[in-house]
């Protein structure tokens, strides 16, 4: 059974890390330090965002971040351990994280070329709503 943890300020450098874990696991286009990454998490809690640790068995397995101002909320990042995917916790996370926040319906972006991503929040039940292009000369 997955618990779930409301982050506070103290929690930032491990934040730091699972989000810089986070990153190369979706091959994100994003060179921040894990300075960088704590200011920028430390920007986020500070504001309307609100970050959470999963566990289970006692132990931290993942977290998520969620803008709490948007309507619907928007989920900007949802991190499972690499050595804790494949076992249903990722699913279980979601779901207790929607029932902790008092949510049926939930927004969040995918990376186009991130296939495993896509088709984990399809099984979820999410569907596309719009495309997001950039142009880059």
């Amino acid at each position: 059974m997955i618990s779930i943890h409301m982050c506070t300020e103290s929690d930032i450098p491990v934040l730091a890390q699972l989000n810089r874990m986070l990153i190369e696991d979706e091959k994100a286009d994003n060179n921040m330090t894990i300075s960088d990454l704590e200011q920028r998490m430390t920007d986020f809690l500070s504001s309307e965002y609100k970050a959470f640790f999963f566990e289970a068995d006692e132990r931290r397995i993942g977290y998520a971040l969620i803008n709490t101002a948007k309507n619907p909320f928007y989920l900007r990042q949802f991190f499972i351990g690499r050595k804790n995917r494949r076992m249903g916790y990722g699913k279980e996370a979601f779901h207790a994280l929607l029932k902790h926040m008092k949510v049926s319906t939930i927004d969040l972006d995918v990376y186009a070329w991130n296939h495993r991503g896509i088709s984990f929040w399809k099984s979820l039940g999410f569907s596309e709503r719009y495309y997001n292009m950039r142009f880059e000369e």
